[in-house]
């Protein structure tokens, strides 16, 4: 496993490996995400990885994520 350091992230992070969410359950949906080596986001649907996955770039992880703590996605 690689580590790596970003702008978007001030603390060394893994590279080339998927990471669940903490927050996935047996029975429900999961959310994966693969830091990039040449930098980035990848993140795929764990139980149906086979569907394909949506790459970010730091800067549009970082918004994403942000987004979603603010509640900016909620019903």
């Amino acid at each position: 496993m690689n580590m790596e350091t970003t702008a978007a992230s001030a603390a060394p992070r893994p590279t080339g490996v998927w990471i669940k969410s903490r927050r996935s359950a047996p029975a429900s949906n999961c959310v994966e995400v693969q830091y990039l080596p040449e930098g980035g986001v990848e993140v795929r649907n764990s139980k149906r990885p086979e569907a394909g996955s949506l790459i970010f770039t730091d800067e549009e992880f970082d918004a994403w994520v942000g987004g979603a703590k603010d509640g900016d996605f909620d019903r």
